[in-house]
């Protein structure tokens, strides 16, 4: 058994220690045994611009963590045979929405790319916000400079068509070794799917599907008045606030809770958020590798080392950058705004957290290993497993 108090001791001198990471204002926490036995969540800082306090209570962005919830939902059409991940995705969305969105060397993919291409990341479709047209800035750029407004899946989807062109052809998923590329646009769409399916918002869809059954509280989508209303903490680029509330809900991410995210990662790793438990390995079935990044979008998007199932990331440090230690792999997600939400298997252990903070997305890959190695985490949870 851990000796929780030297465990939550370094796990809040870890937290406290991201408060002098640049641009950092304010961060949270979350750390859960399998088993219960052991749960901790801690928060620091300015929550937001005003100065007011961050508690475990203040709901954060995070970010693409947001992934997790949507390849769930999806999980959840498939295991009730309302869709097929193995159909096009163009089968179950409004008519004409993927007409034009691939069209790669002479030949039209949009109504050929699957559920699965989109849940694997391995559809080709460009990344709406990060990627560039073949002339002009890439959405993100313009973003900053732009009034705020809301961006519709239709309206993100419509310049990829016209000025996009794609990455590669959809991937053989049968192949041994499929090529991927990260894109949030894959994800959008799936949304979309999730909308039109059940014939409501993803807010509904997700508060029927998982806020309401697993009592998660403090996770919402921030659309209306609802970031201001539920005290959501604000989200930096470098050292300015985002306050834009139509281009944050335009994102589609959800804002929590440390305890939330453990509730969450510990029913779906579980499968109790499926009516069938083993629905839920199909997002850990099999697991493709980023390349290595070489164009400079894919150096700001998820890439080598990390490997990606369905909807779900697994990573592991390199043993070239841990020659002494050998520290087990973790699977979930990470977000833009230095959000994770992990599950390491070898140690039984739920940990996530954030820093709403847009300069330091490849945070967690740093913290977290850098936890897992600690020594009070070793004693007491890697003999636990065996």
């Amino acid at each position: 058994m851990a000796d929780h108090e030297r465990l939550e001791a370094m796990l809040d001198r870890k937290l406290r220690r991201l408060l002098k990471k640049s641009g950092v204002r304010h961060a949270a926490m979350g750390a859960m045994s399998g088993d219960g036995q052991f749960h901790w969540t801690g928060a620091v800082g300015d929550a937001r611009h005003d100065g007011s306090e961050m508690t475990n209570e203040t709901p954060f962005m995070t970010a693409s963590v947001t992934k997790l919830f949507i390849a769930a939902g999806i999980l959840c059409l498939h295991e009730s045979g309302q869709i097929d991940i193995e159909k096009p995705a163009a089968e179950f969305l409004p008519a004409g929405l993927m007409d034009g969105i691939h069209s790669y060397k002479g030949t039209d993919y949009s109504n050929k790319i699957t559920v699965e291409h989109l849940l694997t990341h391995s559809s080709g479709i460009p990344d709406w916000l990060e990627d560039r047209p073949k002339s002009g800035k890439s959405m993100i750029e313009q973003i900053l400079l732009e009034e705020d407004r809301l961006i519709s899946v239709p309206d993100l989807l419509e310049p990829l068509k016209e000025k996009y062109t794609p990455l590669f052809s959809p991937s053989d998923l049968s192949a041994q070794k499929v090529k991927i590329r990260y894109s949030d646009t894959n994800f959008q769409i799936l949304s979309a799917i999730l909308e039109h399916q059940f014939g409501e918002g993803v807010d509904v869809v997700f508060d029927k599907l998982f806020f309401q059954p697993l009592d998660l509280n403090n996770t919402f989508l921030p659309y209306g008045d609802s970031l201001e209303q539920r005290g959501g903490a604000d989200f930096w680029f470098a050292k300015k606030p985002f306050r834009r509330p139509l281009l944050t809900a335009s994102f589609r991410d959800l804002y929590s809770t440390s305890d939330d995210l453990l509730k969450f990662m510990r029913a779906l790793i579980e499968g109790d958020v499926f009516k069938d438990r083993q629905t839920a390995k199909i997002m850990s079935k099999k697991w493709n590798r980023f390349s290595f990044p070489l164009d400079a979008a894919a150096m700001r998007l998820p890439s080598w080392p990390i490997q990606y199932g369905a909807g779900m990331m697994r990573w592991k440090l390199p043993r070239l950058y841990s020659p002494f230690w050998d520290i087990p792999a973790v699977v979930g997600h990470t977000g833009v705004t230095g959000s994770w939400l992990f599950y390491c298997p070898d140690y039984d252990l739920y940990l996530c957290g954030a820093v709403s903070q847009l300069y330091q997305a490849p945070l967690p890959f740093r913290l977290v290993p850098n936890i897992l190695n600690q020594r009070e985490v070793k004693r007491g949870f890697a003999k636990e497993s065996g």
